[in-house]
């Protein structure tokens, strides 16, 4: 057994710790860490701003071929008749797949797809194909699925599904029944659609019977296990590569329908095939963060005790489920219940979004915690630092209070002049997503080079340069003499990137793997110059307890073959250390400016303070925060997929249209990574990609009603509901 210091400057506690056999010793506040901690640029940074990284998008061979789906243009239909026989007769057209009889649940749903050596053929084949539908009735959005007589979406049961209710109702009511103060509303959060940058897809090559797919992709296991299941082919015989990838949030997992056509289309013409999907087909097919109501009833006590909560949510995930929302949740209510019902619609189906369920709920829990302050006349930071039980969280409230200056808050809609300031916030959790599985080698040649290498794929949240930062920690070096080397399937195996999983489960084995490469190392310094191995270390880029001065380079002479190779496992008790806390905290604070003779809403500040266990690399922590703050925001004001009621068409499919957050609607952000060593594994890193995009909507919401003494209780916050709130709108 070892002891731990785990937690935070101000509150510390001692633990007793197992000692993981064949392992460091773990970090914690006790550790002193020469290279983690510190601010390290990211290590594709350069390549990225040059326009050197090459994404999928961008691969290009000579003689590739170019593939589509054709897709329906109505929300409910059968295809009656599919005729592609004029599109398969025009020069250049290579490869056709379609039958008629197909069943359409919704607009954008493939009918047929082609393939042809150049995008201008392809459109014109595309163009030829002739498909005769019945069109029949639809229920594409949320109102129209639940309302009575709506079109069936499934042939097998009803629109609305589920309703489960964990918590005890009679132990709600008798809370209720307690409170001074009860107050019942009704939140609404719109779908979102995940908007990447890089659009879904792959180009497939084949060399023989192997498979190379270089893949838009937060899992290149996923693809290549998926692949190889679709194929029916030995996913031994697929390389997965990612490289560089252009935005995900949960989306791209595993393979769509469409990968498996350019792939089937490569193999049959023997020519490398790109299938990338275009910006509205990325908005109807690619996934989506489903829409909510939440009828909620929450109670409390004059003293500002939080007594029970009940909600009742609706959501839909289009043609099937996962519309659930978190909340109520965080705060210590005495009895809480939530009944959760998915409804099926005619609209493009859910995929996992940066926080499944988490925005969507809070935006609705934050907005009635702080509609309870106002009741009990008590100050929201107050009241919810009354009924919050984390002891991270209660220390960030005070960081981020300082920040924003909170005691500049005045009563709601009490500003004077048409144009208003309001302060509002709004809390974050999530779990701590750390998983064995994971391999790392760890690579250190006899000239001194040093290589960390991993199957998994950097998605943009900066894991090469985690990996490099720790494995030069444990090697004793700069961080610019290590290279990583990511996103091929045939490195070590690495979790897909979701859940915030990746950090926290791959840090503990590249520190493994650098560990068992130092000690075989220094073992050959040992042999080859005397001394004890075991009171050996590497340091600054030297090796201290030797019998002699001794560089990095100068140790890796030494060696007795081209290269040490070890090879990191993330073994189960890796990840079974004591933990400070349950899970990850954060809290966020915003200033808004509310034109209320225009009911234009602009967001002026936020602060972001944000634990994700032990901070690896501050500057890349900030850049993760800063990310989610402002997809944050552009989901509190901007973001909205609008159904045609009368086609089940997306009417905004565009990146005009559908609006997202632009240069000139971006807020002064002030990110703060709140390191705590929370213990988990011998890194403490612990999950970050995910919780800082949870509680900007709610708390842009509540500096609004802060600034205008009315509520918005609706996504986005837009002018018009603004006016309506006020009165100046019916």
């Amino acid at each position: 057994m070892s002891e731990l210091r785990l937690g935070f400057p101000g509150n510390e506690k001692r633990v007793d710790a197992p000692d993981v056999k064949d392992s460091p010793a773990p970090w914690d506040l006790a550790t002193d860490l020469a290279v983690v901690g510190k601010a390290h640029p990211r290590l594709d940074g350069a390549l990225k701003v040059t326009g050197r990284a090459k994404y999928s998008y961008d691969i290009r061979f000579p003689g590739m071929i170019y593939a589509k789906m054709l897709r329906s243009p109505h929300a409910s239909a059968i295809v009656r008749k599919l005729d592609i026989s004029k599109a398969k007769a025009l020069p250049g057209v290579v490869y056709s797949e379609g039958a008629a009889g197909a069943r359409i649940r919704h607009a954008g749903q493939e009918v047929c797809g082609l393939a042809a050596e150049s995008e201008e053929i392809l459109d014109d084949a595309l163009a030829l194909v002739e498909v005769e539908y019945e069109v029949l009735d639809h229920a594409a959005t949320l109102d129209m699925a639940m309302a009575e007589g709506a079109a069936k979406v499934l042939d097998d049961g009803p629109n609305v599904r589920g309703g489960r209710a964990p918590g005890n109702l009679e132990a709600v009511a008798k809370a209720h029944a307690e409170a001074d103060v009860v107050v019942a509303q009704e939140y609404r959060t719109q779908v979102q659609t995940h908007s990447c940058l890089e659009t879904h897809g792959c180009v497939c090559k084949w060399e023989g019977g192997k498979l190379t797919v270089w893949a838009s992709t937060q899992a290149t296991f996923a693809i290549q296990s998926s692949m190889a299941q679709a194929l029916r082919i030995p996913a031994a015989d697929i390389l997965v590569i990612t490289e560089h990838m252009g935005g995900g949030f949960g989306s791209k997992f595993g393979i769509s329908s469409w990968d498996a056509f350019c792939a089937r289309a490569a193999r049959e013409t023997k020519r490398p095939c790109r299938l990338m999907l275009d910006r509205r087909e990325e908005h109807l097919v690619a996934g989506n963060r489903p829409d909510s109501i939440q009828r909620c009833k929450f109670s409390a006590k004059r003293d500002g005790t939080l007594c029970g909560a009940a909600v009742e949510a609706f959501g839909t995930a289009g043609n099937g489920g996962g519309a659930g929302v978190f909340n109520p949740g965080i705060y210590a209510f005495k009895a809480a219940s939530q009944s959760a019902s998915d409804v099926l619609t005619h609209a493009g189906g859910a995929r996992a979004f940066r926080a499944p369920s988490h925005p969507q709920g809070v935006f609705a829990l934050e907005g009635m915690m702080d509609e309870l302050a106002d009741a009990i006349g008590m100050d929201p930071l107050a009241f919810r630092k009354r009924n919050d039980r984390h002891p991270v969280r209660l220390a960030q409230y005070d960081v981020g209070a300082k920040e924003i200056g909170w005691e500049r808050r005045v009563k709601s809609g009490s500003a004077k002049g048409p144009v208003k300031r309001g302060l509002g916030m709004a809390s974050t959790r999530w779990g701590h997503n750390a998983r064995p599985g994971d391999a790392v080698n760890c690579r250190i040649g006899r000239d001194g080079s040093v290589l960390f290498s991993n199957g998994s794929q950097d998605i943009g949240t900066g894991t090469r340069t985690v990996i490099a930062v720790i494995g030069a920690e444990e090697l004793g070096l700069p961080v610019a003499r290590v290279s990583v080397r990511l996103g091929h399937t045939s490195d070590p195996y690495g979790h897909g990137s979701g859940g915030s999983v990746t950090a926290p489960s791959i840090a503990p084995v590249v520190r493994h793997a650098a560990w068992l490469a130092k000690r075989e190392l220094l073992a050959n310094v040992a042999a080859a110059d005397g001394g004890d191995a075991g009171k050996m270390d590497l340091r600054g880029g030297k090796v201290t307890g030797a019998s002699r001065d001794l560089t990095f380079e100068q140790a890796c002479a030494m060696m007795t073959k081209d290269a040490i190779e070890a090879q990191g496992q993330g073994r189960a008790e890796f990840f079974g250390l004591p933990r400070f806390s349950g899970e990850v905290a954060g809290v966020q604070f915003a200033e808004v400016e509310v034109d209320t003779e225009m009911g234009a809403v602009r967001v002026v500040k936020v602060v972001a303070v944000q634990d994700c266990g032990l901070v690896v690399d501050p500057l890349l922590a900030r850049s993760q925060i800063s990310g989610g703050v402002i997809q944050g925001i552009s989901y509190a004001l901007f973001e909205d997929r609008i159904l045609d009621r009368a086609t089940g068409n997306m009417v905004n499919p565009n990146l005009l249209d559908y609006k997202v957050l632009g240069a000139a609607d971006m807020p002064e952000i002030v990110s703060i990574a709140f390191s705590v060593a929370n213990g988990i594994s011998p890194t403490g890193v612990s999950s970050l990609g995910e919780p800082p995009t949870v509680p900007t909507a709610g708390a842009i919401g509540n500096a609004v009603a802060n600034a205008i003494g009315a509520r918005v209780r609706s996504l986005p916050i837009t002018p018009d509901k603004v006016l309506a709130a006020l009165g100046v709108l019916s």
